[in-house]
């Protein structure tokens, strides 16, 4: 099944990418790999803020991390036309606004992970960092930043 008809599948639309915020491209392409700048947790409503452990649960980052990852696919039809185009995900680095000691980062970056393994499949597997940081930009609750291969 091609991405695009797996995303309608599972009732996800991808959201319009957003401009660079600064003096960066989003996505950069050497020989076949894409490397993608990372994207802070937007929904329809705007950034999604917060820090986990204080003023946000594990849910509530797990589902902006699932926003970052539709986010990133949003970067790659741009970028490629295609998201078939799409060989596999290689890495997922994922930053979450979290409270000092905060130990369940991983189990909000699952957001994204999830997705991508339900919308690629075996292809959708990934190297992975999940880290805990004290701020994001806009006071978004994840920043995420993806490699894949064409």
């Amino acid at each position: 099944m091609k991405a695009d008809q797996k995303l309608a599948e599972l009732g996800y639309t991808l959201p319009e990418p957003p401009a660079p915020g600064g003096n960066y491209l989003p996505a950069k392409t050497v020989g076949n790999l894409v490397f993608l700048s990372g994207v802070i947790s937007i929904n329809e409503d705007g950034v999604m803020t917060g820090v986990v452990g204080r003023d946000r649960s594990i849910e509530e980052g797990y589902a902006a991390a699932r926003h970052c990852a539709l986010m990133h696919l949003a970067v790659l039809k741009q970028t490629l036309g295609s998201l078939d185009r799409i060989q596999q995900i290689v890495s997922v680095n994922g930053y979450v606004n979290t409270i000092t000691g905060f130990a369940d980062s991983p189990k909000v970056i699952n957001g994204a992970s999830d997705l991508l393994i339900a919308v690629f499949g075996e292809a959708g597997r990934h190297v992975r960092a999940a880290l805990g940081v004290a701020a994001l930009p806009r006071n978004a609750m994840v920043e995420l930043q993806m490699t894949v291969e064409i």
